[in-house]
């Protein structure tokens, strides 16, 4: 009898570790990928168009924070419609290849100005879809946002209709955002490019059209925001580069508005914010990290005399301070996003003329098509 009991308790132990996997880690859940290029027309008469997205493209990253499964967010921008870039590419500029470096899109926005007007839309859809490294995940959702306030079809070489398909053949939807009257849009093109590249129109306010709530938690998010930078640990040939930018790009949200400095510090605390290119707090997170195939020389000064297990103990204690520190931001941040929901709904404001508005919506609405889901929804 005690033989069987022994061989019946086996068993159960078998079961439980290889049947049900009780014993085994859980698999960490898998991201899937979202690769997003914005196209801007940066003629003479689009600043407001800019200084939109200066101050609101923090809001759509916070807004893609929310979904499940956690997308791998990689963004690109393109500018055109300038007289100051070159003829030969239909004044057509690749701004940044599709990258995770959201501080690096920030600042490209800062160092875009505007200059006359030669607005080519087919030629900057055409850039994007070739110029641009997109996944090759057959489950990525790869979306082009066109945005400009002239005919989309003046471009003497590529037709609008080629584009498009050019792009659906790519399995790349194209959303168009028209700066002006919805009408205009629609007459000139810009309908036209949503419906041949299954995308989604929308008309915005050429001068941004954004709604601007001050809030009580704008100062201290922005705070938290500068603390968090104390726990980055700038490491290999972008470590130096990569700090400064970073502290840098909190500066120029500061120059935009407390409300821009308050998304960015919601999004530095969010799912979408990495850095593993140069911070070893976000480099050890990967699979393949190897803390002790990092040379001396490549960590920071205060390191460098540091055995592989006291870096690794300074590593993790960056990174629960960290935690601490984005936990923080994101109680407030869910307060601050509830504030300025009531304020809108008790003013009666339309916060949909907005650039913002209009990539948040089309994102929302294509990933939803594509599996994914928004708190929220």
């Amino acid at each position: 009898m005690r033989n069987v009991l022994k061989t019946s308790l086996l068993c159960l132990t078998l079961l439980l570790l290889v049947g049900f996997g009780s014993a085994q880690e859980p698999e960490k859940a898998v991201e899937r990928p979202i690769d997003v290029v914005i196209c801007l027309d940066t003629s003479g008469s689009m600043s407001g168009l800019i200084e939109s997205a200066k101050q609101r493209l923090w809001a759509v990253v916070n807004e893609l924070a929310t979904a499940k499964p956690t997308p791998y967010l990689r963004v690109g921008l393109i500018q055109y419609g300038n007289d100051g870039l070159h003829p030969e590419t239909g004044w057509v500029e690749k701004k940044l290849d599709l990258t995770t470096d959201l501080d690096e899109m920030y600042n490209q926005l800062f160092v875009l100005t505007t200059n006359g007007g030669t607005e080519y839309v087919a030629r900057a859809m055409t850039a994007a879809r070739e110029q641009m490294a997109w996944s090759d995940d057959a489950q990525a959702l790869k979306v082009i946002f066109v945005c400009g306030n002239e005919p989309a079809t003046q471009d003497p070489e590529i037709k609008i209709e080629d584009a498009c398909k050019a792009a659906v053949t790519d399995g790349i939807i194209v959303d168009s955002i028209f700066c002006g009257p919805k009408a205009e849009g629609e007459q000139t093109g810009w309908l036209t490019v949503a419906q041949l590249a299954d995308g989604r129109y929308a008309s915005i306010d050429q001068d941004g059209g954004v709604v601007e709530i001050a809030t009580p938690m704008d100062k201290e998010l922005a705070d938290l925001g500068t603390r968090l930078n104390a726990t980055y640990i700038a490491f290999g040939a972008r470590g130096a580069y990569g700090a400064a930018n970073q502290m840098a790009q909190d500066a120029n949200a500061v120059g935009v508005s407390a409300s821009a400095a308050a998304g960015r510090a919601m999004a530095k605390a969010g799912t979408q914010y990495r850095n593993a290119a140069w911070d070893l707090v976000d480099a050890s997170r990967a699979k393949e990290f190897d803390l002790a195939k990092i040379r001396a020389e490549q960590l920071p000064e205060h390191m460098r005399e540091m055995t592989v297990a006291e870096r690794k103990a300074h590593i993790e204690k960056m990174a629960k301070e960290r935690a601490a520190l984005q936990k923080r931001i994101a109680e407030l941040g869910r307060k601050r996003t509830d504030f300025i929901a009531a304020e809108i709904k008790k003013r009666g404001l339309d916060d949909k003329q907005s650039l913002d508005a209009a990539l948040r919506a089309a994102i929302r609405e294509q990933a939803s098509r594509n599996g994914f889901t928004f708190a929220g929804k």
